[in-house]
């Protein structure tokens, strides 16, 4: 009997996916096991996987286009068999129309020929102008059609030719300028993954009540402390990495901070897990660092790095990104002083980190040369009060201040 293949949910936020590449062809034959297509999903390009054995009768979704989850994607069976009753009968989704393809880009230019507004009238002896009016306009070249005169019952005098003459030269560069420029643009279509951050992140920013809570802090000693420390260590330890562990352990020190809204409770989660926000050609990426407040920072910089190299070539898998209580986005590494990030669900909170900078501080009394950096704490109100959030930043600060607290 011929077997109706069906697009799987391939993460906990799915409803669609891109056939990017088919790994078979009609005729082929299949078992359970092999890999029938790679999609696009919300979060990473995948393989899709067939469970059933038997030729492919048919595919029914053209690579690039788009398909809801559980929509049909495919029919594998025995050759010459008909299949056609199986269609007619799909309860399931029906595949998404194809996309419109974007267009190349096409160049458009727009040239107006811009004139003076100019009236019926074609005969100079109709028009009351001073003789020295006639002669001004005569040498300068100006149409007494196109000029407004200000004397008495409407005569044109000299100053009323004085000023077409310098209104004409203002219109003048203007139309010179016009053919300059050419307008165009490129558009493309809105991947899963883009599609995914914007449906997310819009519903966090409008349902949840943000505040946000800035400190700055003095990194110094945790500066030099990472230089000590990659002298001996096998990875180098970043100072994200720092901020990741004394984070981790702020977060059991309070735990108002490390829960989430479920609308009719609030969960206050007893492990940590920390998604470290990691940008992609396609957008953003949250992979976990999972019981982080247990880890060391050589395990914390090691296991970044490998989600790092994931993430770029597209092999995280669900497991990677799901599970976060806390999330940290870093882009001190663009050399942004301070920004501030939108609250990543299920967390309630998440702290947006800027640039170590060189600054000026006051050291036991005295004006010193420094090394700072502000970090941005934002919030979901409807969990965590103002107190609690300074509460938290207060001890991540005592901790990056005095590194050796980590380690401990």
């Amino acid at each position: 009997m011929a077997e109706l293949i069906t697009l799987p949910k391939m993460s906990d936020t799915m409803t669609e996916g891109v056939i990017v590449r088919w790994n078979v062809k009609v005729g082929d034959t299949v078992k359970s096991g092999d890999i029938l297509a790679e999609v696009e999903t919300d979060k990473a390009t995948m393989d899709m996987e067939v469970y059933a054995k038997g030729t492919v009768l048919q595919l029914l979704v053209e690579e690039g286009n788009a398909i809801p989850v559980d929509g049909p994607v495919a029919i594998v069976g025995t050759p010459g068999e008909d299949f056609q009753a199986l269609l007619a009968g799909n309860s399931a989704p029906k595949p998404a129309a194809p996309a419109a393809e974007a267009p190349t880009v096409s160049p458009t230019t727009t040239t107006s020929s811009p004139a003076l507004n100019q009236t019926s009238a074609t005969n100079d002896e109709r028009l009351k102008a001073s003789p020295l009016a006639k002669k001004i306009a005569a040498e300068k070249g100006i149409d007494l059609n196109a000029v407004v005169g200000s004397g008495e019952n409407g005569r044109i005098v000299k100053k009323d030719i004085d000023h077409a003459s310098s209104t004409s030269d203002v219109t003048n560069v203007a139309i010179s300028n016009a053919p300059l420029g050419e307008e165009s643009f490129t558009e493309v279509n809105v991947s899963q993954m883009r599609k995914t951050i914007a449906a997310r992140l819009s519903e966090s920013k409008f349902t949840a009540p943000h505040f946000y809570l800035t400190v700055e802090i003095n990194m110094d000693k945790a500066v030099a402390a990472r230089e000590q420390m990659n002298q001996i260590s096998e990875v180098k330890i970043s100072i994200n990495d720092l901020v990741v562990k004394a984070c981790a352990i702020a977060l059991k020190k309070h735990p108002n901070i490390n829960s989430s809204w479920l609308g009719t409770k609030i969960r206050y989660n007893n492990h940590v897990h920390i998604g470290v926000a990691m940008a992609v050609e396609e957008g953003l990426l949250v992979p976990v660092v999972r019981f982080a407040d247990q880890k060391g920072l050589g395990q914390i910089s090691t296991e970044i790095k490998a989600y790092g190299k994931k993430a770029k070539e597209k092999k995280l898998q669900p497991q990677d990104w799901a599970g976060n209580t806390f999330t940290i986005s870093n882009l001190g590494m663009y050399g942004i002083d301070e920004f501030t990030a939108i609250v990543n669900p299920p967390d309630a909170c998440i702290l947006a980190v800027g640039t170590v900078k060189d600054s000026v501080g006051v050291v036991n009394g005295e004006i010193k040369p420094i090394k700072t950096m502000k970090v941005t704490l934002s919030c979901d109100h409807r969990v965590v009060d103002g107190t609690m959030g300074a509460g938290f930043l207060k001890t991540v600060r005592e901790f990056l201040e005095e590194p050796v607290k980590l380690l401990v």
